[in-house]
């Protein structure tokens, strides 16, 4: 039996079928398993900046697109959540490496605008990690791949990079592994 939603009148049925538009079957309580990817979620915004006419939200949404695609294209694969946050972090880190450098060259509008569009990119990132679970995990990492000094800092950088991706700013991670490294 096929739900359906529309209307009828005197027992003629004006309906058309109710289907999820992921995997095509009837709604129902395992609609849920499918949640929106992140690719999807920024098209949606882009369609949302496009009819709100945000210019400026749509011009950073289409740049994070075009370099999103340029990597599919390069690489010739269907970017998952964690090559898009990558893409995204990659992203961010340019726009700070400019604001600092339009800074230095007294261009407060173009700063003021990167610094918008790290706004709008950081949208995209996953909740970012607390210098409690920061240390957290440094610890952990140091213990697993029993970590002694600097010239095992590569090891624990490998061991922390997978689970902070996109969630803490790498540089000055890699500075806490040196500072717990060097005591």
């Amino acid at each position: 039996e096929r739900k359906l939603r529309g209307f009828s009148i005197s027992g003629l049925a004006f309906a058309r079928p109710c289907f999820c538009p992921i995997s095509g079957r009837p709604p129902g309580p395992d609609i849920l398993e499918h949640p929106m990817s992140l690719k999807a979620r920024i098209n949606d915004d882009m369609k949302a900046a496009m009819k709100a006419r945000e210019a400026e939200r749509l011009a950073t949404i289409r740049l994070l697109l075009a370099a999103m695609k340029q990597k599919e294209v390069d690489e010739r694969i269907e970017l998952d959540d964690a090559a898009i946050i990558a893409v995204v972090d990659k992203m961010l880190k340019q726009r700070r490496d400019s604001v600092t450098q339009y800074e230095a060259a007294n261009r407060q509008d173009l700063a003021d605008r990167e610094r918008f569009e790290m706004t709008v990119l950081a949208d995209y990132l996953p909740q970012p990690l607390s210098e409690a679970e920061i240390d957290a995990l440094i610890e952990a990492a140091v213990a697993s791949t029993g970590a002694a000094g600097l010239p095992d800092m590569g090891k624990v950088m490998g061991a922390v990079k997978g689970q902070m991706a996109g969630r803490a700013d790498m540089a000055a991670v890699s500075a806490r592994i040196k500072a717990r490294l060097t005591r």
